[in-house]
């Protein structure tokens, strides 16, 4: 069996989530011509969007970075803490900077810069249905970013999570709880909000005020 008790060889369930309509419209039309693909809901803010989840179950959601009520991030976290999680993939402008690294941390499966092509999107969904991860590697430098910014006992953490590890078998590494480790991941979230954004040739590292307090 698959995803949300689907058998792997039916049709990928997406709820697709983004504070502008055009581009929800976009992705379901897009999603709808598919093969192995089937838009089930959309939404435009956070709150919105975590109801439609409990209703429809989906096995995979696309979620922009920036929402009108709250960011992709901590919905990242909310859809993985459900009953019957949803594979998520972050698709954002800010992809290619700590955003990235933003979304392994909050559990994202899978991470998509809105510049590239349709058909990358659509591949990135499929493999994360089928249980892949489709996050690039962070280079050093984004690493050194991020880490920058944590508390020194996170760290392990992230490389952990950077590497993979499954957070069940980080807890144990760690000899700590699944519930303690899960309230640091937010812990590690929320001091990121604190990133200021750079300018010049940074300036795609974080987006301004894209995660509010």
């Amino acid at each position: 069996m698959g995803l949300n008790g689907h058998a792997r060889s039916q049709t990928a369930r997406v709820l697709v989530v983004d504070d502008h309509s055009a581009v929800r419209e976009g992705i379901e039309a897009l999603l709808a011509g598919e093969p192995g693909l089937e838009p089930v809901g959309s939404a435009g803010r956070a709150k919105e969007a975590l109801e439609l989840a409990r209703q429809t179950r989906p096995d995979v959601a696309i979620v922009d970075f920036q929402l009108g009520d709250g960011d992709g991030l901590s919905l990242c976290r909310q859809l993985k803490e459900l009953p019957d999680p949803a594979r998520v993939v972050l698709y954002s402008a800010y992809a290619d900077g700590p955003l990235a690294l933003a979304g392994v941390i909050a559990g994202a499966d899978g991470v998509v810069h809105k510049a590239t092509l349709a058909g990358e999107l659509c591949d990135t969904v499929r493999a994360v249905a089928a249980g892949r991860t489709a996050i690039p590697p962070p280079p050093p430098r984004v690493q050194a970013v991020v880490a920058a910014k944590l508390d020194p006992e996170d760290l392990p953490i992230l490389a952990m999570l950077i590497d993979g590890t499954d957070p069940d078998e980080i807890a144990t590494v760690l000899g700590i709880r699944p519930r303690w480790l899960a309230a640091r991941r937010w812990a590690m979230l929320e001091r990121l909000r604190r990133m200021p954004t750079r300018r010049g040739t940074d300036s795609s590292d974080w987006p301004t005020g894209a995660l509010p307090a």
